[in-house]
């Protein structure tokens, strides 16, 4: 199947730091895109790969589930580690699950986490029937585009596969239960209005991880996909100088260039 436009997958060749971005669960790499550029200007290699059933169609999505999604940006994270002395990960939604997932298992190959609206959890009673539902329903209403911007929207699926789902809520369970692996500088920058993850699951994950080095900040002018929202700039901006802080030899004239 065609990659939907503006999904494709994006790489940057810059300089020895590395960030790998990791998009949502039926989203793809355009709802990250703008952040990726902005990294990219500044001189540092940037991966934002198109995870597995993604920027397709959502029928594709059925046939995946996230060992498949996890071993895409785990294949991004080491192709990095090759050419970068340290690499950081962001994540929005689940893509902040799966930061968080390769921050527990990779340890000090991972030089920090940036999530937005970082998904622990699948809610509400729906969540209980999957086992069963997912058999006899193939899909559900689609989660995407909730963004508060006129104007601004997210290429994504306006279907939720329930296949899919049923792996997103294991994979959560997995998740919850690495946090205190995780044990990196960490920034979680949530929307207090997100229509699809509530503000309970940045706390749950804040309150779980063994980070010492841990900034919260509140998106108030956005919904779920900031990124691509009122506070994206911000998110960008606070996300650049977490790097600067953490990476010494970033954001000093010609020094992040070339490699």
């Amino acid at each position: 199947m065609p990659v939907l436009p503006g999904a494709e997958p994006f790489r940057h060749e810059g300089g020895e730091v590395g960030v790998l971005l990791c998009h949502g669960f039926t989203g793809s790499p355009q709802s990250m895109r703008p952040w990726a550029d902005h990294l990219a200007e500044r001189g540092l290699t940037v991966s934002l790969p198109l995870l597995p059933g993604h920027g397709t169609r959502w029928q594709d999505m059925q046939l995946t589930g996230w060992q498949d999604w996890y071993a895409e940006v785990d294949r991004a994270l080491r192709e990095l580690r090759e050419r970068c002395t340290q690499v950081f990960v962001f994540g929005l939604s689940m893509g902040g699950a799966l930061a968080l997932r390769l921050a527990a298992r990779h340890g000090d190959a991972v030089s920090g986490l940036v999530l937005v609206n970082p998904g622990n959890k699948v809610h509400g009673a729906a969540a209980h029937a999957l086992p069963v539902v997912r058999h006899l329903v193939p899909s559900t209403k689609g989660i995407a585009s909730d963004i508060a911007k006129e104007g601004s929207e997210e290429v994504g699926y306006d279907r939720v596969p329930l296949h899919a789902a049923h792996s997103l809520r294991n994979f959560f369970k997995i998740v919850d239960g690495e946090l205190p692996q995780v044990t990196q500088p960490l920034v979680v920058l949530h929307s207090p209005q997100d229509h699809v993850v509530p503000p309970a699951d940045s706390a749950r994950i804040l309150s779980r991880v063994s980070s010492t080095d841990v900034e919260e900040i509140l998106l108030e002018q956005s919904y779920h996909v900031a990124t691509l929202d009122h506070d994206a700039e911000r998110i960008f901006e606070e996300s650049y100088s977490f790097i600067g802080r953490l990476a010494p030899s970033v954001g000093k004239k010609g020094s992040t260039t070339g490699g």
